[in-house]
């Protein structure tokens, strides 16, 4: 039996014609602070709102006359085939959003033969869902102690989880203005006008919030260390982010000798960084800058692309996520170089929505449009998609690494 208890196509989603379309949706199902808390950035937003924003800047030049009848959209990663070119990001906290919620992303993501990452900051364990999808990643906030690093990579290594995450643009926490405003806080506190919210949304209270501490009591942070954590309620006798603004280059040097999986590094926006990381032998790098939710005003990952792709050898595995909310968001991505966009609120927005059918939908909606965006930039394949297809101001975005003129 699936977690879902679904199977097949869901008729009750297929109004949603867009991302915007369930966003709007999962406004109106969550409780403010809730969805302010999913939603937002830190400070002034501008890293937010620049992660949209750069997507207007760039534009298609699509080819014409070529026979696309054929088209498929897999790609490979590691000598293993996923089935589209996008993949669900680390996300915390979703127990708030939807009941099991984490094993809602983990399954859908895993029948749509995509990969899912699980959060160190999630709330149902990492050995429940890697058995509800057996090639999950695991993302790390890891501390610069190795002692403490050494023991969640046993946990890791027990559940056979091969592909290793670590976060670097969360030393310290961020500036989440909204949240304080929202009164959401971590550690969570109850406050009149979060009993409030949760009065005006009975839906959510009665499906997510009551039936979440019916089934499985306050929500912890099941994966942030080497046993099922603490409570979101409760303060952490380590300190939420105890020691990360410890971790350096030195624990990553010796965290690769250590880790015998798939190594990658999340939150890289500097080529130097790029380098260092080439340099250490990890496997892989997401360009992010945390959703725009960590430092503010640091540049898009779009931006950021093709100078990280600059640093690395030839088809090495550089991905992105930040701000992607349509088909031609991720094509122009893969235009600059990108190997897989990863979506973090939309699969949550739909998780809000409708469940496992509302994170089906959102899936659904990207790879259809994908398919007939790379049908009309005259491509068959994702493989095709280059850098001689965009401009940006009317000027063609040179990228020799990853261009091609077919």
């Amino acid at each position: 039996m699936s977690v879902s208890g679904l199977t097949g196509h869901d008729a009750s989603c297929a109004h949603y014609l867009s991302i915007a379309d369930v966003e709007r949706a999962a406004r109106r199902r969550l409780p403010a602070s809730v969805f302010g808390y999913v939603s937002g950035g830190t400070q002034d937003e501008v890293s937010l709102k620049g992660n949209r924003a750069v997507f207007d800047r760039l534009a298609f030049r699509p080819r014409g006359l070529r026979d696309v009848s054929q088209r498929s959209q897999t790609v490979s990663l590691w000598g293993k085939t996923y089935t589209s070119p996008i993949g669900l990001s680390p996300t915390g906290i979703n127990a708030m959003v939807c009941h099991d919620a984490d094993a809602l992303l983990a399954e859908q993501a895993h029948l749509a033969g995509l990969p899912f990452v699980i959060s160190g900051a999630s709330n149902v364990p990492l050995e429940r869902l890697a058995s509800i999808a057996p090639d999950c990643w695991y993302q790390a906030y890891f501390p610069g102690d190795r002692t403490r690093i050494e023991k969640i990579v046993q946990r890791l290594e027990a559940a056979a989880i091969e592909t290793l995450v670590v976060t670097i643009d969360t030393c310290v926490g961020a500036n989440r203005e909204n949240n304080m405003r929202n009164h959401f806080s971590v550690p969570f506190r109850f406050s009149p006008s979060l009993l409030l919210d949760g009065i005006l949304h009975p839906r959510w209270s009665f499906q997510v919030f009551a039936k979440t501490l019916l089934t499985a009591g306050i929500p912890r942070f099941a994966n942030m260390d080497e046993t099922t954590g603490n409570r979101i309620i409760d303060d952490s006798p380590k300190g939420f982010r105890a020691g990360r603004d410890q971790l350096d280059w030195d624990t990553l040097a010796w965290l690769r000798g250590r880790w015998r999986g798939k190594l990658l590094l999340k939150g890289v926006v500097h080529p130097g960084d790029a380098l260092l990381a080439v340099k250490l032998g990890v496997d892989g790098i997401i360009v992010s800058n945390h959703g725009g939710r960590q430092l503010d005003s640091v540049m898009s990952p779009l931006q950021a692309l093709p100078d990280v792709l600059a640093q690395v050898p030839p088809n090495f595995p550089v991905m992105v996520d930040g701000g992607f909310r349509r088909g031609t968001d991720v094509l122009k991505a893969v235009a600059l170089g990108a190997r897989m966009v990863f979506l973090g609120r939309p699969p949550l927005y739909g998780a809000a929505v409708a469940g496992a059918a509302g994170i089906r939908r959102v899936l659904e909606i990207f790879q259809t449009e994908i398919d007939r965006d790379l049908a009309l930039l005259g491509c068959r394949s994702v493989s095709e998609v280059s850098s001689d297809l965009l401009s940006v101001c009317g000027a063609p975005v040179l990228n020799d690494q990853h261009s091609s003129s077919g």
